[in-house]
């Protein structure tokens, strides 16, 4: 508020005012603390999240909420929430499955709050950095652990890691976040060389190596590849047009190659696909397996209740049904696909309005410069994620997503030039 502005205010009321800058600066402070933590702990991210909604309700007026609501990006999601609660009244399942099913959508409501907050933030950077700062914690970690054996015993009372070089969460979870690490990086890269910095780029290119060097070497996530495959010839295009679409699928083509030969872990991975598909019809008890019957079937109970599918919670009902025609298939509350998921459970009303809030977000970052780029990220990651997982459902992935459309969408407006600043530079305060 300007100083003329407060000179209005009445002086007995003028410690509202502070009391009000003082939450926003820990509103900033916290969402910071959720970058930090995501990567590292379910329940003490889910305190903090808490945390930063109690502390940042009382600094929003209805106006900017209600801007941020009436826009795609913000009610977008919202009304998916609506929709599911609606949905809760057609399930043929207990409240129970439908109250737990409507959980997994609770975040999408902190979208529009988190927009609102951020465009008037100067502070979004900060979340961004905090955010890399964790991820290079848990990668130092990843790579101690891989080549340092005896840590991996030392430390499994503390951190239980299962598989060597994934110290915490899972490797579906730990390859997500370092793709996201290296395609954030390689625009930052460019950022810092078109500004005369090669210096600087050429350690983010550095760090952005080692970050793909894990995924490829220690935890190969294949969802991550997807994402990789499908993002590394935007960014060319994205920076430097159709040439540079070009280059970078000449060298993604280089890179995969030797990593083919060089890499034992990832070639296993790759060929463990085939097999199963190979082996589909003998052996369903297999990832790929599965997941083909799950698709196989969601599309059944789609076609089933096309318009408002079976309802919030329905999806493990649906597949004990379906069982007992098919004793072989694998009930589950997830069929590793998030618009199955909704189009299960809300039909294609439910499929459209989640295919529109992924247009909606993209649509926000359709445009030049860092920020735009580091949210494109975030967007198409969770879309070609979402073909093979429930990413918006799972907790980190879920808030990954959540917290970088808000945080990274809410610095795009506070920039409206949508060139925005680098993640080391210094913005005007709203």
């Amino acid at each position: 508020m300007s100083a003329r502005n407060r000179d209005d205010v009445p002086a007995g009321h003028r410690w509202l005012l502070v009391d009000r800058a003082r939450l926003v600066l820990a509103a900033d402070w916290l969402a910071v603390a959720v970058a930090v933590a995501l990567p590292w702990s379910t329940s003490i991210s889910a305190i903090l999240i808490a945390l930063w909604l109690v502390t940042v309700l009382p600094t929003l007026d209805a106006a900017a909420v209600r801007r941020e609501l009436m826009s795609p990006a913000g009610g977008l999601p919202v009304l998916l929430w609506a929709i599911a609660v609606a949905g809760m009244l057609w399930a043929e399942v207990d409240w129970r499955e439908r109250l737990e099913a409507l959980r997994g959508l609770h975040k999408l409501l902190l979208i529009p709050l988190l927009l609102a907050h951020f465009r008037r933030s100067s502070n979004g950077r900060w979340v961004l950095l905090g955010f890399l700062a964790s991820a290079l914690a848990v990668l130092a970690l990843s790579w101690s652990i891989y080549f340092i054996h005896p840590l991996n015993w030392m430390l499994q009372p503390i951190i239980h890691p299962t598989i060597a070089g994934v110290p915490v969460r899972d490797y579906v979870a730990q390859s997500g976040m370092f793709t996201m690490c290296v395609l954030g990086l390689l625009g930052w890269a460019v950022e810092r060389w078109r500004a005369g910095r090669r210096d600087h780029a050429l350690a983010l290119l550095v760090l952005a190596a080692v970050f793909a060097t894990n995924v490829l070497y220690v935890a190969t996530g294949r969802t991550a590849l997807v994402v990789l495959i499908v993002l590394i010839p935007l960014f060319g295009l994205q920076q430097f047009g159709w040439k540079g679409t070009v280059v970078a699928c000449l060298i993604g083509c280089v890179v995969a190659g030797a990593t083919w030969f060089s890499s034992h872990y990832m070639r296993v991975r790759i060929q463990a696909i085939a097999v199963d598909l190979q082996g589909y019809s003998v052996n369903r008890e297999t990832s790929i397996g599965n997941r083909l019957d799950f698709y196989r079937n969601s599309i059944a109970f789609i076609v089933a209740a096309p318009v408002i599918g079976h309802g919030t919670g329905s999806i493990e009902a649906e597949f004990r049904k379906a069982q007992a025609s098919d004793p072989a298939l694998v009930p589950t509350k997830n069929p590793h696909n998030q618009i199955f998921v909704i189009a299960i459970q809300l039909g294609m009303l439910g499929a459209a309005v989640l295919l529109a809030m992924w247009i909606a977000h993209a649509a926000l970052f359709c445009a030049p410069g860092l920020i735009a780029w580091l949210g494109l990220v975030v967007v198409l990651q969770n879309v070609a994620g979402s073909l093979f997982n429930s990413h918006i459902g799972d907790f980190m992935q879920g808030w990954l997503y959540v917290f970088g459309v808000g945080v990274l969408g809410g610095m795009m407006q506070h920039h409206p030039c949508a060139q925005a600043p680098g993640l080391g530079a210094r913005s005007n305060g709203s």
